[in-house]
């Protein structure tokens, strides 16, 4: 029988790859989460003082915008610990 030998040391390295990018990909649940919170304190605002509902859909955006940043952070590392390293 022949047994073909793979070089240990890049099966060792695609494995940490993976894990990394998996474990970097961790805080797109987190971004969604938090996305979640700011619209939910958005409805229960605008519930308790509807007079404030533009005011308050401004700084919801605004909070929507700083969570996603966060998200597309840990995509680029992602990627990047994929592709470059």
């Amino acid at each position: 029988m022949i047994f073909v030998l793979f070089d240990i040391e890049k099966t060792i390295m695609l494995g940490a790859k993976l894990i990394g990018a998996g474990a970097a990909t961790i805080a797109l649940a987190g971004a969604a989460i938090g996305i979640g919170n700011v619209f939910s304190s958005l409805i229960n605002s605008v519930a308790r003082n509807p007079s404030l509902a533009k005011q308050l859909f401004g700084y919801a955006i605004l909070g929507f915008a700083l969570t996603e940043a966060i998200a597309l952070f840990a995509l680029m590392m992602a990627f990047l610990i994929l592709f470059v390293f």
